[in-house]
């Protein structure tokens, strides 16, 4: 899904109270010596200090950033809207493109996570309409920034953390980490501690890559969602188990009903029950 969506779709659990200033909470002239800390932390947490070199070499505070963290607005559209917007003809066309591109990998991701086909589809169409879309922001330089502010500084200090955890494990370098505003990468859109405990190599060659490989993002969205809870075999309409797995991935409940929707849509099942949830 486009950053600016996704931003509006989570800003009701992200915001505080009230109207925050568009400025930082804090002076971005200590941005350096606070990274420089960060850097021996993170040594001190067992990252090599070769990888923390390599993830903060030449990093800098971004304004920007801070502008769209206090510039999300409340999400107001109803389910009806939003789905009626987001599974397009044409979305509803390329999901089923995919599934059958994908039918033998999505069928072994299926016999291992429990997680059928036609929802991994529809979380990857609706998060970059199947990776077209997937934000060009530095991950690092964007939730270092977000842990420097003061407004939820340890939230994005743990995802900066974790961010140079994937460069020394080998599977992206820095300069491949590119994503959204607020760090979510790759094709459906991992923040960086979720890709550190969820994100798999499937293709087999060994590293787990969410930004070229359709097998390892696939698979890696399956087992972030069998860690919350997936049932095998259970529907995911709303009200279900699989539901309330489908909302860990994303808390807004029109999103979520959205993604539910679209999986049973690609599936070919019926759907007239969402018009009277």
């Amino acid at each position: 899904m486009q950053a600016s969506i996704r931003a509006s779709l989570i800003a009701a659990t992200l915001l505080a109270a009230g109207q925050a200033s568009a400025a930082t909470c804090r002076d971005p002239a200590g941005f350096e010596k606070w990274l420089d800390d960060i850097a021996q932390e993170a040594v001190a947490q067992g990252i090599s200090a070769q990888a923390v070199k390599q993830g903060l070499s030449g990093v800098t505070f971004d304004q920007s950033v801070i502008k769209k963290d206090r510039g999300q607005g409340v999400f107001k559209q109803s389910f009806e809207q939003f789905a009626g917007r987001m599974v397009s003809a044409g979305r509803l066309k390329g999901g089923a493109n995919m599934l059958q591109r994908h039918a033998g990998t999505l069928q072994r991701i299926e016999q291992r996570f429990g997680v059928p086909g036609p929802v991994l589809v529809a979380i990857w169409g609706l998060e970059t309409d199947f990776g077209a879309t997937r934000g060009n922001l530095p991950v690092i330089r964007s939730v270092a920034t977000l842990a420097y502010d003061c407004r939820r500084s340890d939230f994005f200090k743990a995802h900066l953390f974790d961010a140079l955890r994937i460069v020394d494990k080998g599977d992206l370098s820095p300069a491949e980490m590119r994503g959204a505003w607020a760090g979510e990468m790759g094709q459906t859109q991992f923040m960086p501690s979720s890709y550190v405990k969820y994100a798999i190599d499937f293709d087999g060659d060994g590293r787990a890559d969410l930004l070229r490989s359709p097998a390892d993002v696939l698979a890696s969205t399956a087992n972030y969602l069998r860690g919350h809870g997936w049932v095998k075999g259970g529907d995911w309409e709303p009200g279900s188990p699989n539901f309330e797995a489908i909302r860990a991935w994303n808390k807004s409940q029109v999103y979520s009903k959205t993604i539910a929707y679209y999986a049973k849509k690609l599936a070919g099942e019926d759907t007239s029950a969402f018009a009277s949830q």
